[in-house]
């Protein structure tokens, strides 16, 4: 009897469920809307960043001023008009330039020693153990070393030239680069590894194609790195060397008008090292983040 009545249970048609009758409700207008809205042109500048930066510097500049004329010694602080005034004079007149060209060629020169030893050193410290324990051992020693230490050694090896500029330059570009660009390459993802090998990408390019383009931000943050330390190495190593070779820099101009109490052209050639440092940073360094890893995506 049981048998009967599961077997009925199984064969007899399940109630349908209950079907909602479909409709579509139709959206209703935007009332007096606009999909795009056009901002105001102050509200489009202020989105970009070179605005917002330029009124902090004539910020700065007016709080200068103002603090120069209410102490009212020029000899100590000159007012900030006084310093763009001796700068237009140094311009106009060759002196500056002339100066600034000196400085470029002598850190041109060391950068560019600095990053090629980086590479090769860092090239050996991911290839081979003993490479690693050579960039870890000289890094140690060295990194924390001030470059203006090795000045009286520098003197002594290549005399008064810009021979001891560029032994101290590549001194202080080389260790942090070389550090940033070892912790890059260290994290770079092993599957990019194995992609690369079964390339059969071997030594230098698989260094060049998978390496260095998966650890371009670290690489570009050790290039700004070692370009700032470069930069202010020059001018102490300039303000204490003076002249090398009858070609003084940047550091020798401030260095001489700091021993006639020019204190005008002090500042000039301050701020004309500061302008080189906002420069090569906002338009060169960007520059080369906005067409790699920014726009590759890796970097914001």
């Amino acid at each position: 009897m049981t048998d009967v009545l599961s077997a009925d249970a199984k064969t007899a048609p399940q109630p349908m469920p209950p079907l909602r009758p479909e409709y579509e409700r139709p959206l209703e207008p935007l009332a007096d809307t606009t999909s795009e809205e056009v901002l105001p042109v102050y509200r489009r500048l202020w989105q970009r960043a070179w605005p917002r930066k330029s009124l902090i510097l004539l910020c700065l500049a007016l709080l200068w001023e103002i603090i120069a004329r209410l102490q009212a010694n020029e000899l100590l602080l000159p007012p900030f008009s006084a310093a763009i005034r001796a700068l237009v004079e140094d311009t106009i007149s060759g002196v500056i330039p002339v100066r600034a060209l000196n400085s470029l060629d002598v850190l041109i020169k060391g950068y560019a020693a600095g990053v090629v030893l980086a590479f090769v050193l860092t090239s050996l410290a991911v290839s081979t153990q003993l490479g690693r324990d050579l960039l870890s051992t000289l890094t140690s020693m060295l990194n924390p070393l001030p470059p203006i230490a090795l000045l009286p050694l520098a003197l002594l090896w290549f005399g008064l030239g810009q021979g001891s500029l560029v032994f101290v330059l590549i001194h202080s570009v080389l260790w942090p680069l070389a550090l940033n660009m070892y912790t890059g390459f260290t994290g770079v993802p092993e599957t990019l590894r194995m992609a690369g090998r079964n390339y059969g990408l071997r030594g230098v390019r698989y260094v060049l194609f998978i390496l260095v383009p998966a650890a371009l931000p670290s690489i570009i943050a050790g290039l700004k790195i070692g370009w700032a330390f470069a930069w202010r190495t020059l001018i102490a190593a300039e303000l204490v060397f003076g002249a090398s070779s009858g070609k003084g820099g940047l550091g020798w101009y401030i260095f001489q008008n700091r021993n006639e109490l020019y204190t005008d052209r002090v500042f000039a050639g301050l701020i004309t090292v500061i302008l080189f440092g906002l420069l090569v940073e906002n338009v060169l360094f960007r520059q080369l983040e906005c067409r790699t890893v920014a726009k590759w995506g890796m970097a914001r």
